[in-house]
């Protein structure tokens, strides 16, 4: 917009009369911001020729005072048009006068939008005034014309706007029906129709929020005039009053300047002004229309007659009529091959046997003392008794293997059938989703069409 370009040069000419100028300008911004009044009678700064604030400040007291501003007012144009009427928009405004401001003006204080340049101070100060009623019903629609001229939504990334709209959106749903089954919930044919009615119910909460809290402000506020006696207070951002201290030479350089689509996107966001919400609201129709559109198409997707699941690590074909045998056969043959330990012969144990069978014959054939003869047999005793414990620990191990298997059989049927039973369930419940999702949708369009204007 160039605004504040020329003000340093513009003050710094006469530092004596700046002072004076700034000083009662100053003064005049804190009495708007209180009481929505002009400070006792202006001293007589004198006039610098091609300077525009000091006519334009005439001509603010004069408005404030019921007196004719046209001769102040045409020489603050005539040096700077576009200042003088961001001046007077925001001034008036501030004070809760915003109706006393002519028709033109507002359109020469904000200047063009562009989707390739940023967002000047001084139109996103008006934006705000005009979204929160400074300037009545045709400042909102003036701000929204401007909007709507740049076809926003045709260079917007739907994903984006609705991750500003409602973000932390969940990666899976896990519907009633498959509470007892949540990894099923996973599978794309399952939770394509779960996650897009979520997103549609969580998006059609947040276009009520925002359009419920702008109709309950304006139900419940006071318009901005000066019937409260403190016009200002009713401002939760101060950048109209920055963007005026700024022209008058009392604020710092400006900051930066944010782009249009990221006003617009910080205003989606939960939290943000509802004001400025509900024309952003309004601005990203088109879009949430769209998505609101292809959610509920997805939410209405039929659950597929037959299913593969994982259950226990094995992959189960799922039919109406029951599990697959087919699969359910593979998979307790996987669970047997994988549950019996494969062990060999063992040779440890006859080896065993064999040698304290030779030793107890050669205690009852050998001509040996009666002392060899019982350590002989005490040997091969022991040795056979070795070798019966290590064929109880086979044979125990064995039965282990038999019992895990067996379970494992036992609960991979049983998953099964309740797998069954609850893809039974998701469908059942995919009727009644769907209706959720078309009355969501309705919702929705209904929200957005209602929008700013009808506030």
């Amino acid at each position: 917009m160039g605004e504040f370009s020329a003000l340093s040069t513009d003050l710094t000419a006469d530092p004596q009369a700046a002072t004076e100028l700034q000083r009662y300008a100053e003064a005049l911004l804190s009495h708007l911001a209180a009481n929505g009044t002009a400070p006792p009678a202006p001293p007589d700064f004198p006039d610098k020729p091609g300077y525009w604030l000091p006519p334009a400040v005439e001509a603010l007291v004069a408005i404030l005072s019921g007196d004719d501003p046209l001769e102040p007012l045409s020489r603050a144009a005539g040096r700077d048009q576009q200042q003088t009427a961001l001046f007077l928009c925001l001034s008036l405004a501030v004070a809760g006068h915003g109706s006393r401001i002519h028709a033109s003006w507002l359109g020469t204080a904000f200047g063009d939008l562009s989707l390739e340049h940023p967002v000047a101070h001084g139109q996103r100060a008006l934006w705000l005034a005009a979204a929160r009623g400074a300037y009545g019903p045709a400042g909102k629609i003036f701000v929204l014309r401007k909007l709507d001229a740049l076809t926003v939504p045709e260079h917007a990334d739907a994903h984006q706007w609705t991750q500003a709209l409602a973000p932390g959106e969940p990666t899976v749903v896990v519907p009633p029906s498959l509470i007892d089954f949540p990894e099923m919930a996973e599978i794309p044919e399952l939770a394509r129709p779960a996650l897009a009615a979520a997103r549609l119910a969580r998006l059609r909460a947040r276009c009520a929020e925002i359009t419920c809290a702008r109709q309950a402000e304006h139900d419940s506020s006071t318009p901005l005039t000066n019937s409260s006696g403190s016009p200002a207070a009713s401002w939760e951002e101060d950048e109209p009053l920055a963007v005026l201290r700024t022209l008058i030479g009392l604020g710092g350089p400006p900051g930066p300047m944010g782009s249009l689509t990221a006003h617009l996107l910080d205003d989606l966001r939960p939290g943000a002004d509802p004001h400025l919400a509900a024309i952003a609201l309004h601005v990203a129709g088109p879009i949430l229309r769209q998505v609101a559109e292809e959610l509920e198409a997805d939410s209405r997707l039929p659950p597929p007659a037959t299913l593969t699941v994982p259950l226990l690590g094995h992959q189960i074909e799922l039919q109406p009529e029951g599990p697959d045998g087919a699969s359910l056969a593979r998979a307790e043959s996987e669970i047997v091959t994988n549950g019996m330990i494969r062990r060999r012969p063992p040779w440890e144990a006859l080896a065993l046997i064999v040698a304290g069978g030779a030793f107890l014959v050669g205690s009852l054939l050998a001509p040996w003392s009666a002392a060899v003869v019982a350590c002989l047999a005490a040997v091969g005793a022991v040795l056979h008794g070795i070798a019966a414990w290590r064929l109880w620990r086979r044979r125990k191990a064995i039965e282990s293997d038999v019992r895990y298997v067996a379970g494992q059989i036992g609960e991979l049927k049983e998953l099964a059938d309740g797998a069954v039973w609850a893809l039974h369930a998701y469908a059942r419940e995919a009727d009644a989703r769907a209706e959720q999702a078309a009355d969501d949708s309705a919702e929705l369009t209904r929200l957005i069409r209602r929008g700013p204007r009808a506030a």
